[in-house]
């Protein structure tokens, strides 16, 4: 049986919005606005708005704005609204990416091809999971070790 490359890419997008939530939902409350060392750049409640938020921007550029989740901005908002807004921007990435596998490979604004915007979307994440990991540990407010280890049990997830 061949592989599917179009099928795991799907798959592995999925695996990284449930390790977006698993880090979300089991980040110590006292690290969600956590001031960043020096009280410059972002928390990370506003880190998970801004992986929302991208997504948001890269399906404005596929011609999805009719499919556009809300926004996710401000002080008022928790873990679980950041994991529902992450939901909502996942699947509609989703459907970027299906489609654009399932019909030659091309996205809309983003070159060169549907599985350079698959890396780069999960690069993006992680990127992201990692700053937010630093901050809690550094405002006092580290991860446990078991969740930091379970972000890496793709297999699982």
């Amino acid at each position: 049986m061949a592989f599917d490359l179009s099928g795991a890419l799907l798959d592995a997008w999925a695996t990284n919005n449930r390790i977006n939530e698993y880090l979300l939902r089991n980040l110590p409350p006292e690290a969600w606005r956590a001031a960043p060392p020096g009280g410059r750049g972002r928390n990370p409640a506003a880190i998970a708005a801004h992986m929302h938020n991208v997504r948001l921007m890269w399906l404005k550029a596929a011609d999805k704005s009719a499919e556009l989740p809300a926004k996710l901005e401000g002080d008022g908002f928790g873990p679980e609204e950041a994991v529902a807004s992450l939901e909502a921007s996942w699947r509609a990435l989703e459907s970027v990416l299906r489609t654009a596998l399932e019909s030659g490979g091309a996205v809309k604004g983003f070159k060169p091809d549907a599985a350079g915007f698959a890396a780069y979307l999960l690069a993006h994440d992680a990127h992201h999971r990692g700053q937010i990991t630093l901050l809690a540990r550094l405002s006092g407010h580290p991860v446990s070790r078991s969740v930091n280890f379970g972000m890496w049990e793709w297999g699982t997830r």
